[in-house]
């Protein structure tokens, strides 16, 4: 029996120290520039927040699992590359394109997954090897160059996903629902299904979840294919977006993703995740590059703040870990 009080078991999740800091970090910024929290300054930081978010989401869930995905940067590029390369040659139109691109997705996730099960080998070799080859086919296609995406104009596809409204003065994006809905989906996945628990399994003790039935290969290769489309999906609104889609976008994506994950109280390990845990580190992150920028940082120090966040958030939890496990 948890004889502990509401606040102790409050302070001893995951998710505590991430929220604290959250919080903290908005008052901080806030109280050097007040124009942080303007409805223009809200606005711009959600339209980029969330597509990076909708990866780290999916990378939630294979770490859970006790996998990585180090492609997801190059898929970023390379899925947006191949949807407008199809669109702009007039071989098919945008939806079409859209799913061409979707699927190769797929595909890419799903040859990772076999490397990963079936070969045996570590995902971090797996998918480094893979991030190689992807960024690799975007840059051959393109020659180095961006593709066109102002064709766009008009299509309901486009508008569907990287769309824009107005509330008052405030620019509300399309992207922000896609977030929405996943961050709600992922997290029912993890914590009120069988899903989530053979996931859980998958990462925590993968022998001991195969001797009770899971299938621990089909579940890491569903992850894979899951973190890939994810990755293609926000690439393609990005894309939109800010009308390019240049083969180098989404470089160094996969660290800060893990990144994001990881602050969320993540085990790196696997075995346990926490989606809430994630959103609130997609937000430390974002909010942190958009923060240093408007208090005069040079922008080229955001790195020296991930890794001083990273390391102070890796010693909180293991804190936390401690104590709840000394039971105090």
């Amino acid at each position: 029996m948890d004889n502990r009080t509401l606040i102790q078991r409050f302070v001893a999740k995951p998710e505590f120290g991430p929220l604290v800091l959250l919080i903290v970090e908005i008052a901080v910024f806030w109280s050097i520039n007040p124009d942080f929290l303007s409805l223009q300054n809200i606005s711009n930081t959600l339209a980029f927040t969330v597509e990076l978010g909708m990866i780290a989401l999916a990378m939630t869930l294979l770490m859970t699992a006790g996998e990585f995905d180090l492609s997801v940067g190059s898929v970023f590029g390379f899925s947006a590359v191949v949807m407008w390369t199809v669109f702009n040659s007039g071989a098919a139109p945008l939806w079409a394109a859209f799913l061409i691109a979707i699927a190769i997705s797929l595909l890419i996730g799903y040859i990772s997954g076999l490397f990963v099960t079936r070969l045996a080998i570590p995902s971090f070799l797996v998918t480094l090897g893979m991030l190689l080859v992807v960024r690799g086919c975007a840059l051959y296609v393109t020659d180095g160059f961006p593709q066109r995406t102002w064709n766009s104009e008009g299509q309901w596809l486009a508008e569907a996903l990287a769309g824009d409204f107005f509330i008052g003065s405030f620019r509300v994006y399309m992207s922000v629902f896609w977030f929405i809905l996943f961050a709600l989906a992922t997290h029912y996945i993890l914590t009120g299904t069988k899903a989530g628990n053979w996931i859980q399994a998958s990462g925590g003790n993968p022998n001991a979840a195969r001797a009770r039935g899971v299938n621990v290969n089909r579940t890491k290769v569903l992850l894979f294919m899951l973190s890939s489309a994810m990755a293609a999906f926000a690439g393609i609104i990005s894309s939109i977006r800010t009308s390019a889609a240049n083969p180098n976008s989404g470089t160094g994506y996969e660290l800060e993703v893990i990144a994001m994950v990881v602050i969320g109280g993540t085990v790196l390990t696997g075995g346990r995740g926490t989606i809430i845990g994630t959103v609130l580190g997609i937000f430390i992150l974002r909010i942190m590059r958009n923060g240093i920028v408007m208090i005069g940082v040079p922008g080229l120090a955001y790195n020296i703040f991930i890794g001083a966040i990273i390391l102070g958030m890796m010693a909180l939890h293991s804190g936390l870990e401690r104590r709840h496990n000394a039971g105090t």
